[in-house]
């Protein structure tokens, strides 16, 4: 381990700690603040892409803060996986803060957003980078405190009522963590993922029923802030209230920072002859696709329609990872690094039809594709590549990870079953992905209906709604001319879609090597403890 791995692998935590705090010494110039904002975005994009080009032929970085050595020191580990999440929060870091400099309103960006925005993005990449379950907790917390501020920043009623719903829920499941992680030290005497997993794989260790019971613990602490099934009720209370930028920030990583958690901790820490719990998960990720897309159908929002489309998209995820399989688990990170560009993608385009409409009201809205109007093309390929690339068609990064999860499933239906899943359930459980995708592709329908091609509606004095003249109703009460500045995320995001369709072949094969590694613990084992048994 050489310094400079050393300094990659905590670089993305601490780039966006020391953005954020300079954006608090900069608090009454708002310009400054910008500037620190995005070039912190843009540092932190470079250090996560330079990050995974280092492990990403299979090896493990590793950081002992303070020289302090595992399992008794603070680690931060960077494998394929928690390098490819870090990159993915880069992308969102710099496209999103790019997009909040105009769409946030400047009273929030004077109030603390960009300060909060990179502590947010400190929690995200601490969280992915880890090597030890008392500070994942940590890390969580981080993120939650910053996210219950931007969710409440701005004031309003709405506003409000979403934050305190959403801190609420997620309290509870901080709750279930910590006492969880303090059963587990009670029984094993560390709290490193590395060592928790060597001890609980010894099999001439005696280990206590309670240490399983915490782990189950630790599972559904992770399923609640992933948002899955029965869950999931605190997201779509929340996730449409804030300004869209934040609820972007929020679709495409929070609830996958859960997901990130469910993965590492069933191909690690999760005792082999415990394969009822990936049976349980399997049946939870079917109901949790079926309601949350049922959910969507009813919506005439447009980001609660989108709300509700992250639930039943983490279902794909759960049910990728329950049937544990290297093909069936790559495509589950395949299918979260697809959704966290394609569901950020979407929020953005609301944000945006929201400030040229003012409303999100898909009765209300209409005449976005509208070809008079010079953005009228940019808004329509903005919001059709991820909306496309949700439901699942081809050539788009939706269809391949969606095929891949499919794939494992029939894998295991031909296979005659695995110790944790029968074939009659796979069968089942890949005829309700299809009925999904089915309806997911309905509501893009939906939206793509009533928003775009359906006539703009008339206000009283006969002028269309948005379109005549655009008012941005939550930032300036003024009328402004619609900049092609306000697109370049969504056009940015959309392509990065488009590239991960076009190279589906060897970014799925890579995931899949991922995922190999993944359910070979004793690599991330040998790598973190350096020959230290328990």
């Amino acid at each position: 381990m050489t310094f400079d791995s050393t300094f990659l692998v905590v670089a993305p935590v601490a780039i966006p700690l020391i953005t954020a705090t300079l954006c608090l010494f900069t608090a009454r110039r708002l310009r400054l603040q910008q500037l620190i904002s995005t070039i912190g975005s843009l540092i932190l994009f470079g250090a996560s892409l330079v990050l995974l080009l280092g492990v990403a032929g299979g090896e493990i970085w590793t950081a002992h803060l303070s020289n302090w050595h595992a399992p008794i020191g603070i680690v931060l580990v960077a494998d394929r996986l928690a390098a490819s999440m870090v990159l993915l929060t880069g992308i969102c870091a710099a496209t999103i803060g790019f997009f909040s400099l105009s769409q946030v309103a400047a009273r929030d960006q004077a109030s603390g957003f960009h300060s909060l925005f990179h502590f947010l993005m400190a929690g995200v990449c601490g969280a992915f980078l880890t090597g030890d379950l008392f500070n994942l907790f940590v890390w969580f917390e981080v993120m939650l405190l910053s996210s219950f501020v931007l969710l409440g920043l701005g004031g309003g009623k709405k506003r409000i009522q979403g934050a305190v719903k959403y801190v609420t829920l997620n309290l509870i499941g901080s709750a279930i963590f910590l006492v969880s992680i303090g059963v587990l030290y009670g029984q094993l005497g560390t709290l490193n993922m590395a060592d928790v997993a060597a001890k609980l794989a010894d099999e001439s260790a005696e280990i206590h029923g309670s240490a399983i019971v915490a782990v189950v613990g630790l599972l559904v602490a992770f399923a609640l802030k992933a948002g899955v099934f029965p869950l999931f009720f605190w997201l779509p209370a929340s996730y449409h209230a804030p300004s869209p930028a934040t609820s972007a920030i929020f679709a495409g990583l929070l609830t996958k920072v859960g997901v990130y958690a469910l993965i590492r901790t069933c191909t690690l820490i999760l005792p082999p002859d415990a394969e009822v719990v990936l049976t349980v998960l399997a049946w939870i990720g079917v109901a949790t696709m079926f309601i949350g897309v049922m959910g969507a159908a009813v919506q005439i929002e447009f980001r609660k329609v989108l709300s509700f489309h992250i639930i039943s998209q983490i279902g794909y995820m759960v049910l990728g990872l329950a049937i544990y399989t290297p093909l069936a688990i790559g495509a589950a990170v395949y299918f979260m690094a697809h959704n966290i560009i394609a569901k950020s993608n979407l929020f953005l385009v609301a944000g945006l039809a929201r400030r040229i409409a003012g409303t999100e009201d898909l009765k209300a809205l209409g005449g976005l594709a509208n070809a008079k109007y010079w953005w009228g093309p940019w808004i329509m390929i903005a919001f059709f590549i991820p909306a496309m690339s949700l439901a699942g068609l081809p050539p788009l990064s939706g269809f391949f990870a969606k095929l891949g999860i499919l794939m494992g499933g029939l894998e295991v239906v031909e296979q005659g079953g695995t110790p944790s899943l029968d074939p009659v359930s796979a069968a089942i459980a890949v005829g309700v992905a299809l009925l999904v995708g089915l309806f997911t592709l309905f509501s893009m329908i939906k939206i793509w209906n009533e928003a775009f091609w359906k006539p703009a509606k008339q206000r009283a004095d006969g002028v269309a709604i948005g379109v005549d003249r655009p008012t941005p109703v939550a930032l300036d009460p003024r009328p402004v001319p619609v900049r092609f500045s306000w697109f370049v995320p969504s056009l940015v995001m959309a392509g990065i879609t488009v590239v991960m369709g076009l190279f589906a072949g060897p970014i799925l094969a890579w995931y899949e090597a991922m995922a190999t590694e993944l359910l070979t613990p004793e690599l991330y084992r040998a790598a973190v403890l350096q020959g230290v048994e328990p």
